[in-house]
């Protein structure tokens, strides 16, 4: 099977259609999205009806921080992330944020947990960012019944983690495009990038493609119209601040 994992679109309507198209053209069988399907970006509301929909037809679907915060708006915005939760609640119908509401926070599926950011405490919303913080998470998911793989989402980057021969975590740089492969017999923790607004220079959209049967797993890019995106962000008032992060990948 080739699950397509994709997450953080962060209502970037242009991004997720052009992932999509991809994970087809890769002969993605389902896809799973790992949380964050709103917050910063334009067009919240069509990105979740779009997703429904998808979730509909069997598509795995989680829950991420902004999601949450889309339900339930902060009283006080804390963040520029959280400055947006309000507006985004606004533009969602009650379908729509009981959908969100609804969505859980990890997901095994066969021997892959889904979770959005660390699966040793996945309501707290922790970073993994570097090999400590895989550990941690690493470590939780690995208690469960036979969980070889970890993917999650919530650092807009892509990275790839195993546990050697010596049980120690071993950090592995991707490359765009390249299988990567990922054999059952040890455990692996990947970030998978963020669909909607990537922060690692480059513009184009993440997303990676597992594939249970021969064992990889491959992380893409994805070129789409990010001017477009940007210039719905401006037309809906949003901060230029996320607007621009689109347009210089940061």
């Amino acid at each position: 099977m080739r699950l397509a994992l994709l997450s953080d679109i962060h209502a970037n309507l242009q991004a997720l259609e052009a992932c999509l198209a991809h994970a087809q053209s890769q002969g993605a069988d389902r896809l799973a999205f790992l949380g964050d399907l709103v917050g910063y970006g334009a067009q919240p509301g069509a990105v979740v009806q779009r997703v429904m929909a998808l979730a509909a037809q069997g598509a795995l679907v989680l829950k991420g921080n902004h999601d949450e915060m889309a339900v339930q708006p902060p009283r006080q915005n804390q963040s520029m992330g959280e400055s947006t939760a309000l507006w985004t609640h606004d533009q969602l119908d009650d379908t729509q944020l009981a959908f969100l509401d609804g969505l859980p926070l990890t997901l095994q599926h066969e021997r892959v947990l889904l979770v959005h950011a660390s699966a040793d405490a996945p309501e707290q919303w922790r970073y993994v960012y570097d090999t400590p913080m895989a550990e941690l998470s690493l470590h939780a998911a690995s208690m469960l019944q036979g969980v070889r793989y970890v993917f999650g989402g919530h650092v807009h980057r892509q990275s790839l983690y195993y546990r050697g021969a010596d049980g120690r975590l071993i950090a592995f740089a991707p490359t765009e495009g390249v299988a990567v492969p990922v054999s059952p017999h040890r455990h692996w923790l990947a970030t998978i990038g963020s669909v909607g607004q990537p922060r690692d220079g480059s513009t184009k959209a993440m997303y990676a493609l597992f594939d249970s049967t021969r064992a990889q797993l491959t992380f893409h890019r994805v070129a789409y119209d990010h001017h477009a995106a940007a210039t719905a962000i401006r037309r809906a008032g949003l901060p230029d601040f996320f607007a621009d992060r689109l347009e210089i990948g940061r």
